[in-house]
């Protein structure tokens, strides 16, 4: 046997074992790189993780900086690339590689990956991967072989251990389901296309996954994509234009951060922070979508199916609810002596009853397509029906009763007006709208909109007026209420640096001139890894004494109707892959102070330790909000006080923002909860928003979910509108005046626009009085239809009581004192109780309609509680002045 033929049977016998036992190569001839990793600007705290599990992986590899990525050429020629935990490319690096997979590359990918990218890029990444990750899970899991038959590169005992990572959301591309977690509803963790590897979990992070388990999927990875061709040599390729080939063994030293914080200067200087970071609020809305594609004949399944459904039927029920209430508007019109003479009279059905029938019919319909498998045809015929739905609402009617209409007008818009005269345009358009209270973005990245004397600076791209002064005479003019939306602990923004030609790097006005106040995450940097915007210390008492002063300031120079808190909170953490924030100066000697313990000493797994730690950050915005309250209520007594908070779980909110705002609710400091509700369709708005409309957790403060216009379609926003109006809640927000387009302002002066009416956070019983009034017409229309159900005895004593009340309601509006206000939580309360049993709720044709009406009455009981603190806190702070 001559020297060829045995060294052609030990390069077979090579290839033998790295295709069949997963078995790599120790390295490729002459330090050829066999793979290339990426490592992005968005990771390197994690990035030594990475790297120490990449040498012990015994492969030659080689880094790619995606700072460097242009093209598909600076992918390189090696047949994989691995993407581990890299959250954010841009559009022109997610088109590259787009090119570059189309050419033969195979992906290998580990965690959120490009979840912090724009929307497009996201798109493009769930077409090449086949998913995306959805979400976090609240607990460590096992990974666990589906039900399936195991594929061949999995077949190995060490790849399922504990990890904690999240769930995959695969899309309608061909996929296949690898691994699940071993969980509820077993959801998936590993998704695998012909192209792709996707592992749920943040790859080299010692928190997450142990180094032997993630080395182990990474060499099965491999092995599932690089066929190594069959030649002497062994070469794979030519690596990328701006390669680092990897020696292996090499090892990098660790040093203990300890980040020095001086008094004279800032020390560490904040990195440059991509700008096409994705907003967290992306990121939750996310975790609740429900997306019907096109023609996709991907299975439904039982979970997916029943919601498909449920949405249908609550669609068909708001738009019946939306059109009992436009009629209460034509049925008040009409002279009381002619109401007993309405008859409904037998005609042709009109397009709203055809349109009603046949959606019905398609909801009995689409669980028999989806059972016979036609589920392209269930997908078709769920997006029609929505459709002709959508076109059912009465636009061109009044239909919204008193309620808070409230807008933010942001800073951009603000600039481009540039004078009084175009802001005052801006105004008007809203005020026929029927908006009656603005949110003015009045403090962004520590520059006043005015010329502040608390303040370092203006905001440079306001020029010669004072938008605030301009903007309470102009919304007191038109029937409006203007709040000064402030930033209170983000103290600056990249993105508005670009806009007034500063450094990326700059930390605004507030920061730059007081360096001591900065807050710092546990890597020694201002602004996150990820993020845009440096942060206050909330235990910095002349941090806290600065922000008094300055919105005392506000209140008190000018009239404004109320101040609206947004950043009332830490930066987004996640403390189990070592993203924590918090360690300013102040806040580390105070923390040592009363634990002996510097904070950044203690890690999550700590977990009494850092549960401290946790309630020690929380505290500082809890007792900021309750010290605010009392100094700008003892100013102006009948102040209002908002704040824009995340929708995030209670316990996750805690753990990634300190935000604890049922906390701030309960004591009474604020007037309104705006939660950032944002979705791009209706059933995510409601998962999102229903726990804290349900929530008895908020005292007597009351709530009006967000709503964000961008990217919504206009009727889409009116239907979110609908089903806030059809659950107990006092009235919405709109994000932002920028995206208010004129569609949306013709549909919101037809449904909306009156005039004349009560605000609920200023006159709270009249609302509860004026909202009753129509209530008790609805009831009027459906019985005069045949359309309630009653007996003679209950509808004799319904009338009867819903007289008593309304009389109880209209006296304690006209004269508001105590023995009023407990005659009509007292007649209300009885109504509630009897309610159900005189609508016959579960005899009932529209459980639906019923439902409503209960939690408009429940929105009259939480206005009448609103009104009752509000009535003593007045009276407190009047006894507190004499």
């Amino acid at each position: 046997m001559n020297n060829k033929t045995v060294g052609f049977i030990i390069l077979n016998i090579n290839l033998f074992l790295f295709n069949i036992l997963g078995i790599l190569p120790a390295k490729a001839t002459n330090n050829t790189p066999v793979f290339s990793v990426v490592n992005s600007q968005n990771n390197p705290e994690q990035w030594r993780g990475i790297s120490n599990r990449l040498q012990k992986l015994g492969v030659n590899y080689c880094v790619i900086s995606l700072s460097n990525v242009k093209n598909k050429a600076d992918w390189g020629k090696p047949q994989v690339l691995f993407l581990p935990n890299v959250e954010v490319l841009t559009t022109e690096q997610a088109i590259a590689l787009d090119q570059w997979v189309s050419q033969g590359g195979y992906l290998i990918a580990t965690g959120p990956v490009g979840n912090l990218s724009t929307p497009g890029v996201r798109q493009l990444l769930r077409k090449l991967l086949g998913g995306a990750w959805g979400f976090s899970l609240n607990t460590a899991e096992n990974l666990q072989p589906t039900n399936t038959t195991i594929p061949n590169w999995v077949n190995q005992s060490e790849l399922f251990g504990i990890v904690r990572g999240g769930v995959i959301i695969p899309n309608n591309s061909p996929s296949q389901t690898a691994v699940v977690w071993n969980s509820k509803d077993r959801p998936l963790a590993i998704l695998t296309t012909e192209k792709s590897t996707l592992l749920g979990w943040r790859w080299g992070t010692d928190t997450v996954a142990p180094e032997g388990l993630d080395i182990a999927w990474l060499k099965a990875a491999l092995n599932r994509h690089l066929k190594l061709p069959v030649n002497s040599k062994l070469k794979i390729a030519n690596p990328a234009p701006n390669c680092q080939p990897a020696t292996i063994n090499t090892q990098t030293p660790t040093v203990p951060f300890q980040p020095k914080i001086q008094t004279s200067s800032l020390s560490v200087q904040p990195k440059t922070i991509p700008q096409n970071i994705q907003d967290p609020i992306n990121q939750l809305e996310q975790n609740v979508r429900l997306d019907v594609i096109p023609n996709s004949n991907v299975p439904i399944d039982q979970k997916e199916a029943i919601a498909l459904q449920t949405e249908l039927e609550n669609l068909i029920s708001r738009v019946e609810s939306a059109h009992i209430s436009a009629s209460v508007t034509n049925f008040s019109s009409v002279n009381n002596s002619q109401i007993k003479r309405i008859e409904t009279r037998k005609t042709a059905p009109s397009n709203l009853e055809k349109t009603l029938i046949k959606a019905r019919n398609s909801v009995k319909d689409l669980p028999l397509l989806i059972e016979q498998k036609n589920y392209a045809k269930a997908r078709q015929l769920w997006l029609q029906t929505k459709s002709d739905l959508w076109q059912q609402f009465p636009i061109n009617q009044q239909l919204a009763q008193p309620e808070i209409r409230s807008v933010w007008l942001d800073r951009g818009t603000i600039v481009k007006a540039g004078n009084e005269a175009e802001l005052a345009k801006i105004f008007d358009k809203l005020a026929q709208s029927g908006i009656n209270t603005i949110f003015l973005e009045t403090i962004n990245a520590s520059y006043p909109i005015y010329p502040s004397q608390i303040a370092p600076q203006q905001n440079p791209l306001i020029r010669d007026w004072d938008p605030l002064a301009s903007a309470v005479k102009l919304a007191h003019a038109r029937g409006m209420e203007l709040h000064a939306w402030v930033w209170v602990f983000a103290a600056g923004n990249s993105a508005h640096n670009q806009l007034i030609n500063a450094s990326p790097d700059y930390l605004g006005p507030v920061l730059a001139a007081n360096p001591d106040w900065a807050n710092y995450d546990n890597k020694g940097n201002i602004i996150p890894i990820g993020q845009t915007k440096p942060f206050l210390d909330p235990a910095n008492p002349q941090v806290r004494e600065y922000l008094l002063k300055l919105y005392t300031e506000i209140a008190t120079r000018y009239q404004v109707d109320g101040i609206h808190l947004d950043y009332i909170r830490y930066p987004f953490q996640d403390p189990f892959v070592g993203r924590t924030y918090g360690y300013g100066k102040a806040a580390r000697e105070q923390f040592q102070e009363q634990t002996g313990i510097d904070p950044l000493d203690i890690s999550p797994s700590q977990r009494e330790l850092w549960q401290k730690w946790t309630a020690f950050r929380t505290q500082q915005v809890d007792s900021f909000v309750s010290e605010l309250s009392k100094t700008l209520r003892q100013k102006r007594k009948n102040l209002i006080l908002s704040v824009a908070v995340f929708p995030l779980p209670e316990y996750e909110r805690m753990q990634k923002i300190q935000q604890h705002w049922e906390v701030w609710a309960r004591r009474g400091d604020i007037d309104l909860i705006v939660p950032m509700t944002y979705a791009l369709d209706t059933p995510r708005f409601q998962r999102l928003a229903q726990p804290w409309i349900n929530s008895t957790k908020l005292g007597a403060t009351l709530l009006v979910p967000g709503i964000r216009l961008l990217s919504l379609p206009s009727i889409g926003a009116f239907d979110q509108l609908q089903l806030i109006r059809d659950l107990p809640v006092s009235g919405y927000a709109l994000f932002a005046a920028e995206n208010f387009n004129h569609e949306l302002e013709q549909i919101f002066n037809s449904t909306q626009g009156r005039k004349n009416e009560p605000i609920p956070q200023r006159q709270p019983f009249r609302t509860a009085a004026s909202r009753y009034a129509a209530l008790q017409t609805e009831w009027q229309i459906v019985q005069n239809n045949g359309q309630l159900s009653m007996s003679a005895i209950a509808n004799t004593e319904f009338n009867n009581q819903a007289k008593e009340l309304q009389n109880a309601l209209n006296q304690l509006a006209n004269v508001p004192t105590a023995i009023n206000l407990i005659t009509a939580r007292k007649t209300l309360t009885r109504f509630q109780a009897q309610f159900p049993t005189w609508i016959q709720a579960e005899n009932s044709p529209n459980p639906y309609q019923v439902k409503v009406w209960q939690n408009r009455l429940l929105t009259i009981e939480r206005l009448i509680r609103y009104g009752e603190r509000r009535l003593n806190l007045r009276r407190q702070t009047s006894t507190s002045v004499n």
